[in-house]
This record gives structure tokens, sequence and C-alpha cells, in this order.
């Protein structure tokens, strides 16, 4: 018997058929097939586009910084100030550990004649006579000039005994060790304005060397004293004769205190320039951690 939608295997209806646009109705009623309405544009809420916004530049600072960081990794790198006489003093304070004696003390020196004589004069020269070992700033000086390097950190003294080419006078010369520049030149600067005492200043002790011209050498016998200073040292100095006579005022003898005055700070000078000598400014060639 047939029925309405045919016998099996037969089309369906066709009203069953599926419309898609652009397919003919095929009933003979109005098209059920509507286009969809057109979609609009979803609006972002406020709230999402603050969130939007703040990741955006929390990205870009962060990017900025990473660059910064680069920058700084691959730039040659720079010291402030502090650093600067840092690192210099760490410099200066190496010279007297690792130069040997002989090399602070050279055997013999050179130094200017005084000012009494012409300027055309040839310069004099001093022979070392000895070397002591390494004894602490208190044991080196004497009691005036042993708080002043207290004060400003004295960690060593090394002294040695010179005397000049016709043996007339001895000149013992001590490198007080300083922590800093700046220490170093504060205690030159209070050696040099402390008051005399027994008519000297205060400094280093006499250093006496047996069978030498400089046996009879002890403090009794010290007729000036001074210093000088370079980097990280003060060099303390004091001369007298090299025979037993006393101390006496050399005052009046304009010669004798020129000479004196020219040999005890001509062998100073000599030793800093070698414990002493300028460091080359402190570089940094660019790499990491340099």
């Amino acid at each position: 018997m047939a029925t309405e939608y045919g016998a099996y295997g037969d089309p369906p209806w066709r009203d069953a058929e599926p419309q898609y646009p652009g397919q003919p109705y095929r009933g003979g009623g109005p098209s059920r097939y509507e286009p969809p309405p057109p979609s609009r544009p979803r609006r972002r809420s406020p709230a999402r586009t603050a969130v939007a916004a703040s990741a955006l530049a929390l990205g870009l600072i962060g990017l900025v910084i990473s660059l910064i960081g680069v920058a700084s990794e691959v730039m040659p790198r720079t010291f402030t100030a502090g650093q600067l006489r840092q690192i210099t003093d760490w410099e200066y304070g190496r010279s007297w550990r690792t130069l040997p004696a002989a090399r602070i003390f050279p055997a013999s020196v050179s130094y200017q004649p005084p000012a009494v004589l012409d300027t055309s004069s040839p310069a004099l020269t001093a022979r070392r006579i000895g070397i002591a070992a390494q004894s602490g700033c208190q044991a080196a000086t004497d009691a005036d000039a042993a708080r002043v390097l207290a004060r400003d950190g004295c960690s060593a003294v090394l002294r040695a005994t010179y005397a000049d080419g016709t043996d007339s006078y001895v000149v013992t010369v001590g490198v007080a060790v300083l922590p800093s520049a700046t220490q170093a030149e504060s205690a030159d600067t209070a050696l040099s304005a402390a008051a005399p005492v027994g008519g000297i200043q205060p400094g280093v002790d006499a250093l006496a060397f047996k069978n030498t011209a400089a046996a009879w050498f002890t403090d009794p016998r010290r007729q000036l004293s001074g210093s000088v200073q370079s980097g990280t040292y003060v060099a303390l100095w004091t001369v007298g004769y090299a025979d037993s006579r006393p101390r006496e005022p050399v005052s009046g003898d304009s010669y004798g205190a020129g000479e004196m005055t020219s040999a005890g700070t001509g062998v100073a000078q000599a030793v800093l320039a070698e414990v002493g000598a300028p460091v080359p400014p402190p570089r940094c060639p660019g790499t990491p951690g340099c």
C-alpha cells in the first residue's frame, strides 16, 4: 500500500530538504530560510582595556630594563670617586709587600746639593749602609711621631741607614705604611707641624750599624728630622754626624743645615720614588666583572 512518503528508498519529502542560500525554494509556501542578522563587534569593557594597557606598559618597561642591562654589560665600566681612591690605595699598598728590600732602599741614591751651593754643582750621592728588619710603628719612631702615626692607622715601618759620599753625615729613613693616601697626607702634615722636642722634629729613631760610618748614630745624636709623603707612605728621615759628637744646634751653620736637609730629604725622596711610585689610574676593559 502506497503511503504519502513513498516506498522504501524513495526520496523524502521535498520539504524535508534543508534550504541553503542560493538554492531555490521547492515548496509552495514562503521560504523558511532567513539569513542571520549581521553580527555586531563586541565592545571591550573599560576594565579589560585598562588591564591590557597595563600589561603592555609593563612589557615595554621590562624590555627597556633588559636592554639597559645588556648595555651595561658590554659598555666599559666606570668607577665612582670613592672606588677610584680605594683601588688606587690598594695598588699603592701592594708595593711594600711585593718589592724586595734592596729595591725599596737602593744601594746608592743621588740628591741635589743644598741651595747655598752654586746651582751648577753636581748631584751628591749617598750609599746604603744597612737595612733593618720590619718593625712596628711605635718601636721605630719617637713617642710624638708614634702617636701621630697610630692615629692615622700606621701598620709597619721599614728602615735603612745611608751615609753621604764623604762619610760626614748619616741618614736613617723610615717608610711608614698607612692605609690610604688621605691618612698618609694627614700624618705628614701633623708631623711637619709638630713642635720640636729637644730641638728636633718628631720622627724616626736613628738606626746604627756596627763597624760602619753609622756606628755612633743614636737618637741623642740626631741633628735634624723631617718627612715627605707619596701615595700611602710617609718617609720619615733623620740625619746626624757620622762621628760621635752629640746633638748641637746647626741653625747658625747655613751650609751644614742645608747639606743635612738636602741629604735627609734627598734620601727619603729617592726611597719613595720606588715604594711610592705613582700607580696608573684604575681602568676596566669593559668585560663583565672586570
